[in-house]
């Protein structure tokens, strides 16, 4: 059932300024992947650029992620306090001054003040996705939620395959594997030279981003998007509620934040770690970096398949878990299988293309969760968003780990930490989210 604001909103709107609303949502969910996926290619390139081993390299994914931890309960604060569309607009004008750092950190190749601009970029999108999924799913009937989520997550996984792309067709050159080579062989003043230049490639790029980034602010703020009230409840939700006095009081919330936990975090491992994964068979950079791409498009078509599918021949509780059950099986075939394959137009071990296929997996994971997750909570449905926004931590505290475990044993073995993921994801979807009342 709908609280008091969502029914409120959904009558004020007329269908025209639901489906701008829609677009407008959609447009963000496009932004935030863009800022997001193309880390895919920047932890690999800054592995080059600035010397670094695999967990010192997934330190950007732990930058960047950290700062939902660190942000999404203030998040939500100022949210209360400003409103949805001022609150954007801030986060929008954080992911400028995130942007802007990468021009200082270019010249002067600083690691550590590349990690303070992505963590400056995680901040604003902290605030940026702790607003706009409530809206998600506030626009509409809670059991289309999964489908609204879906078309949201194409937004997102589409910018997340062009972004890779783009960025490496603006930063990489056709003789950057030749050089890529020659680097281990150089010393001295060459190689600092070499390294300077590879580096400074990234300040053009992200000076633009920043702007971008700062007149989107303005945009989002003077946009037709409606304000939301999820202060108020209805009569039913507010009886349910009474003794709630905390996010703490509702089990479900608190289970799900850890399941966006465990899911996040498999799902960047995915396409983060896959470009370092194929070059070590042996597939040079320049090609191994689609494979980011080939995951997220995986991820796309099980969008597809869910906005098809759900609600009318399948629910979004199955769908969420075939996907669990699924993302187990492809980890293991990761782990365990082994043999080269030829498949369009590359020749890798096998295993890369279940990881590719674990996209799939993770398709319909965040849009099963996140409605299960937030059912009810009524006025604290703000907090209740941040705490799983805050979950999104995940994406920097497990491809951590995966970095370690490949600098001690391998990246092939390092895929184990997925087992746990989805083994914690199955119980959420099976049972974890029917739990109401924490028991002894």
């Amino acid at each position: 059932m709908k609280n008091k604001a969502q029914a409120v909103l959904a009558k004020s709107l007329s269908k025209r300024d639901a489906v701008i609303s829609m677009f407008i949502i959609g447009l963000l969910f496009f932004i935030f992947g863009f800022v997001t996926w193309i880390n895919a290619i920047l932890i690999p390139y800054f592995k080059i650029a600035c010397e670094l081993n695999n967990f010192e390299s997934y330190l950007v994914a732990f930058a960047f992620y950290i700062a939902y931890l660190v942000m999404s309960l203030p998040a939500a604060y100022i949210l209360k306090r400003i409103g949805f569309k001022r609150g954007m607009m801030l986060g929008f004008w954080a992911m400028a001054i995130g942007a802007a750092l990468f021009v200082p950190a270019g010249f002067g190749r600083i690691y550590p003040l590349f990690l303070t601009g992505l963590f400056t970029l995680g901040i604003g999108l902290a605030i940026l996705q702790t607003a706009a999924n409530p809206y998600i799913t506030i626009l509409g009937d809670k059991e289309r939620a999964a489908q609204r989520f879906s078309i949201m997550g194409i937004c997102n996984k589409l910018a997340g395959i062009i972004a890779p792309l783009l960025f490496a067709a603006v930063i990489l050159k056709p003789t950057d594997n030749e050089l890529f080579n020659q680097i281990n062989l150089m010393q001295g003043l060459e190689k600092e030279q070499a390294l300077d230049e590879l580096i400074a490639r990234v300040i053009v790029p992200y000076a633009v981003v920043s702007v971008v980034l700062l007149l989107l602010g303005f945009f989002v703020r003077y946009s037709p998007l409606p304000e939301i009230d999820t202060e108020t409840e209805d009569e039913e939700i507010l009886v349910s509620n009474a003794g709630k006095k905390s996010i703490l009081d509702f089990p479900h919330l608190v289970l799900g934040s850890v399941a966006i936990f465990f899911h996040v975090g498999s799902q960047v491992i995915a396409v983060d770690s896959i470009i370092n994964y194929v070059s070590e068979t042996g597939v040079p950079f320049l090609e191994a970096k689609v494979f980011p791409s080939y995951t997220l498009t995986a991820t796309i078509i099980g969008y597809l398949l869910g906005i098809t599918l759900i609600p009318k021949l399948l629910s979004q509780l199955t769908a969420l878990k075939i996907c669990t059950v699924l993302g187990l099986i492809f980890s293991f075939f990761v782990i365990f299988l082994q043999g080269e394959i030829s498949l369009f137009g590359h020749t890798t071990d096998v295993s890369v293309w279940f990881i590719v296929l674990l996209g799939f997996a993770n398709s319909m994971i965040w849009a099963g969760v996140w409605p299960l997750a937030l059912d009810n909570l009524g006025r604290f449905l703000k907090v209740g968003a941040s705490l799983l926004i805050m979950a999104l931590c995940g994406n920097a505290i497990m491809p951590l780990l995966y970095g370690y475990f490949a600098d001690v044993y391998s990246l092939k073995l390092a895929y184990w930490v997925l087992v746990p993921c989805y083994v914690y994801l199955l119980y959420y979807a099976f049972y974890g989210h029917k739990v109401k009342r924490w028991t002894i």
